[in-house]
C-alpha cells in the first residue's frame, strides 16, 4: 500500500455520528439483493444448499433493523461455486435499480417505488464471492455504498457468522463514506473488491486484502477507516455497453510452473475462445516452451498474464524465452497486481463489453 492510499488520518465513526450525518437523522434505507450462498443454505439429505430468500435472512437477523430500513430482492438462489454470468449481470442491474440509477431512470425518469436507497447488501456463496464483488466493481458505478457479504456457517450451524456479517454489510451499505466503488464485508472488515480474496476454505476471517489489507474495521459502536475507499478500475462502467442477457465469451485460465509445455494452450486455442489468462510464476514468468506458444497466439486472441503470488505486481524483469520481458516484447497484457481468478473476470466481461486492446490494457491499471 502506497502512501495516496492512506487517509490523511485514520477517522472513526460512531453508529450515533453516523445517524447525526444524515440529513434526516434517522436510519439509511439498503437493499439487500439476495443471490444465495451458504449464508441462505439450509442442510439437506443431499448437501446442503441455498434455500433462503433474503427477506427470510433479514427477518432472521433482526438487528439489521438497528442499522437501516431494509428492503430485499431476489437475482438467485445458487451456491458460489456455481454461480453464472447471468447471475452477476442480473445482481449489477438490481443494485443499480435499487439506487435508483438503472438504465431506464438514466433520462431523468421517476425512480420506482422501491429506488432511491442508500445503500445496496449483496448475499453470495463465498466460494465465488470475490469475482463478484470485482465484477461489479467492473460494471457500475453508483453514488451508494455496494456491500457484498455472505458466511462460511450457515444459520442452522454452531457459532454461525450469518448474523453477524449481515448486520455488518448493512451497517457498511448505510455508511455514505463506503459509496465509492464496491467492497466486501465479512468477519468485522470491510475490504476493497479489487484487493479481496477467499484466502481460506472454512475459516470464519476467510476474506482477506494480501498486501494492502482492509479498507476498514468494524467493533460493536465504533467504525475505523484505515485507508481512502476507491473503485478499483479506472474505467467507465462495463454495464452500460452489456445487455444482462448478452453473451460473455469464454476465457480459460493457463498455469505455469514446473515442466509445463504448450499443450493445454494448443487447445484452448482450437477451442475456439475468447482470450486466455496465463497465471505464470513470480512477476509474470512462464517456461520457455510456454511463452513461445505465447508469441504465436497473441495475434490472434487477447492473452493477459498474471502472477501466482497473493500479492505484488507483475513486471517484466527477466528475459529468456519465457521471462516477462520477452512475453512483454510478444505484447501480452500484464495484470498487474490482479490474480488470475480477478484477470479472468476482467478480461471476460471487457471482452463482452467490446472494449478494443487499450479499453481492455486500462481494466488492468491499478485506479
Amino acid at each position: 500500500m502506497n502512501g495516496t492510499d492512506r487517509c490523511d488520518r485514520r477517522e472513526d465513526r460512531t453508529d450515533r455520528d453516523r445517524f447525526g450525518a444524515r440529513t434526516d437523522g434517522g436510519r439509511g434505507r439498503v437493499a439487500v439483493v439476495a443471490c444465495g450462498g451458504t449464508i441462505a443454505s439450509e442442510p439437506g439429505d443431499d448437501g446442503a444448499a441455498p434455500e433462503k430468500s433474503g427477506a427470510d435472512l433479514v427477518e432472521a437477523v433482526p438487528t439489521v433493523a438497528d442499522h437501516a430500513r431494509v428492503t430485499t430482492r431476489e437475482v438467485c438462489s445458487r451456491p458460489g461455486f456455481d454461480v453464472r454470468w447471468r447471475d452477476v449481470l442480473a445482481t449489477a442491474t438490481a443494485a443499480r435499480d435499487a439506487v435508483g440509477e438503472g438504465p431506464d431512470d438514466a433520462d431523468g425518469a421517476a425512480e420506482s417505488e422501491e429506488g432511491g436507497v442508500d445503500g445496496v447488501v449483496v448475499t453470495h456463496g463465498t466460494d465465488t464471492l470475490a469475482d463478484t464483488a470485482f465484477a461489479l466493481d467492473l460494471l457500475i458505478d453508483l453514488d451508494a455504498p455496494i456491500v457484498v457479504t455472505g458466511a462460511q456457517r450457515r444459520l442452522d450451524e454452531p457459532s454461525s457468522d450469518v448474523p453477524a456479517n449481515l448486520a455488518l454489510a448493512v451497517r457498511a451499505a448505510a455508511d455514505d463514506r463506503f459509496a465509492p466503488g464496491v467492497h466486501v464485508a465479512f468477519d468485522g472488515e470491510l475490504h476493497a473488491a479489487r484487493d479481496v480474496i477467499k484466502g481460506h476454505s472454512n475459516a470464519l476471517s476467510a476474506m482477506t486484502s494480501p498486501g494492502t489489507g482492509p479498507v476498514a474495521t468494524f467493533t460493536r459502536a465504533a467504525s475505523r477507516l484505515l485507508r481512502t475507499p476507491a473503485r478499483g478500475v479506472p474505467v467507465d462502467p462495463l454495464a452500460d455497453a452489456i445487455d444482462d442477457d448478452a453473451v460473455v465469451p469464454e476465457v480459460p485460465v493457463i498455469h505455469s510452473g514446473t515442466g509445463v509445455g504448450a499443450g493445454a494452450l494448443k487447445r484452448v486455442l482450437d477451442a475456439n475462445v475468447g482470450g486466455v489468462i496465463v497465471e505464470g510464476t513470480g512477476l509474470g514468468n512462464v517456461t520457455g516452451a510456454l511463452g513461445d506458444a505465447l508469441g504465436e497466439a497473441v495475434g490472434s486472441l487477447p492473452v493477459v498474464v498474471a502472477g501466482r503470488p497473493p500479492a505484488g505486481p507483475t513486471e517484466p524483469v527477466y528475459g529468456t524465452p519465457g521471462g516477462a520481458v520477452t512475453l512483454a516484447e510478444h505484447g501480452v497484457t500484464f495484470a498487474e497486481d490482479l490474480p488470475a481468478a480477478k484477470a479472468r473476470v476482467a478480461l471476460a466481461l471487457g471482452l463482452a463489453a467490446g472494449l478494443d486492446r487499450d479499453g481492455i490494457e486500462a481494466l488492468f491499471a491499478p485506479a
